[in-house]
């Protein structure tokens, strides 16, 4: 975990790992998307303008689903939701804020709507693996306690280890996982959060014990690396499914928009299964969740499936009454 990159001299302003990490796959899905539209557009510029909007209404929708996700951290100082630079994104609200804007956009200049989502689709799985491997170094998204040699310890004071010395009843979880001493505390809010001292103020032997002693962070599953990794390989299998469309669109399921209808499928059943390995999000009882006492994320999940399996269907028909889309 490493959350911040460098302090700005004189401003003193942080500037986080997490967001040059989202820099880096947006200019990496960019290329790829500009490489494999050469035979879609002769305006380039296109792909450019698309992704540059898409980048701004991503970071907004990112933001918006983690302070809607977390509230309670921001209803007592509302300016807080403005300052992102402390952190706070959630990559699937990026990823719904993004893909609207993009179709926005392609429909604003009557672009081939399903050949751009398609290779978007492709771009959208190489961002994802960067933005994931900037959660990982921002130390959010963390995983359940687990003894897995690979099982990874985050330090004092970050998201995980808040986690675990707090109870979390949004989990059904009414004990703390890691009971600190209560003189390693110095506030507790109004919800009953108990928050630590910082590093600096605890004495020599707490600091031992909160690094290298019993009261160190549990390790935890990387699940924000398992996320890097899977939309890694999600990536490589859209393009080979996209190639195999471009071969010979008069086999099922190879029209345009198949490839994006897939990513909806394949990421939604990975992220749904990688949930139950996750610590961080609350369970959903509320009446739009299919699957009562799973995540937010695991219900919306289950709707991009089943949306994929429309797009699918609905794709070929298009298909075949619009030859020249």
């Amino acid at each position: 975990m490493h959350p911040k990159l460098f302090e700005i001299p004189v401003i003193n302003w942080p500037v986080s790992t997490y967001g040059p990490m989202l820099v880096i796959g947006f200019l990496a899905a960019i290329t790829l998307i500009r490489h494999l539209s050469k035979n879609i557009t002769t305006y380039p510029q296109h792909i450019t303008n698309a992704a540059l909007y898409a980048l701004i209404g991503g970071v907004v929708g990112a933001r918006a689903f983690y302070v809607i996700h977390y509230f309670e951290k921001y209803q007592n100082n509302l300016l807080d939701i403005l300052r992102i630079w402390h952190g706070g994104l959630e990559l699937l609200g990026g990823v719904i804020a993004a893909i609207t804007v993009i179709l926005i956009y392609m429909l604003y200049h009557k672009l081939p709507i399903r050949r751009y989502l398609d290779i978007l689709a492709i771009g959208l799985m190489l961002a994802l693996a960067f933005g994931r491997i900037g959660c990982f170094l921002n130390g959010c998204c963390f995983g359940k306690p687990t003894d897995l040699p690979w099982a990874v310890r985050f330090p004092y004071d970050s998201f995980a280890y808040y986690s675990q010395i707090n109870p979390n009843l949004e989990r059904n979880r009414p004990e703390p996982q890691l009971k600190l001493p209560t003189d390693y505390f110095y506030y507790t809010d109004l919800s009953g959060r108990k928050y630590t001292k910082p590093y600096e103020e605890l004495t020599d032997i707490q600091q031992h014990e909160v690094t290298k002693g019993k009261y160190r962070c549990l390790p935890v599953h990387p699940t924000q690396l398992y996320s890097s990794a899977g939309a890694a390989v999600l990536c490589l299998i859209l393009y080979l499914f996209w190639r195999r469309s471009q071969k010979s669109q008069n086999k099922l399921f190879t029209k345009p928009g198949s490839t994006f209808s897939l990513m909806f499928i394949l990421y939604g059943i990975m992220r749904f299964f990688i949930e139950f390995l996750r610590d961080d999000n609350p369970f959903e009882y509320n009446w739009w969740a299919i699957y009562k006492g799973g995540t937010i994320s695991q219900n919306i999940c289950i709707y991009m499936v089943i949306l994929g399996v429309a797009l699918m269907l609905i794709f070929q028909e298009l298909k075949l009454k619009k030859p020249n889309s």
